[in-house]
């Protein structure tokens, strides 16, 4: 059982930046992919960007050209930088592992984006 640890939400005004992490517990090795995904009150879970094993990376058209996620495959680590935020930015943030056979998801950390 993989468990996956976000840390880095918080409080950000419009036009800030943030940097969420999300830690596994163990090494990724094969295929996988390592994918943020948001929910804001009353919304769906959406993605937001993912990154494969090979290094592709896909974003949403809400966040392309602002966010950018990456990985430290070092430390079985992925991060997404968020910059020139906005109020509807503001979600639970979630990160996702996806093996193929199995899906893991990490508990969740608020980004709240307000003057």
């Amino acid at each position: 059982q993989v468990q996956l640890v976000e840390s880095g939400g918080g409080l950000v005004e419009p036009g800030g930046s943030l940097r969420l992490s999300c830690a596994a517990s163990e090494s990724l090795l094969g295929f996988y992919v390592m994918s943020w995904y948001r929910q804001a009150p009353g919304n769906q879970r959406e993605l937001v960007a993912a990154l494969y094993s090979d290094d592709s990376k896909v974003y949403a058209g809400s966040v392309k050209g602002r966010f950018t996620i990456s990985g430290d495959h070092a430390k079985d680590t992925v991060y997404l930088q968020m910059n020139s935020l906005k109020p509807e930015d503001t979600a639970v943030y979630y990160c996702n592992l996806d093996r193929g056979s199995s899906v893991y998801w990490g508990q969740g950390t608020q980004v709240t984006v307000s003057s």
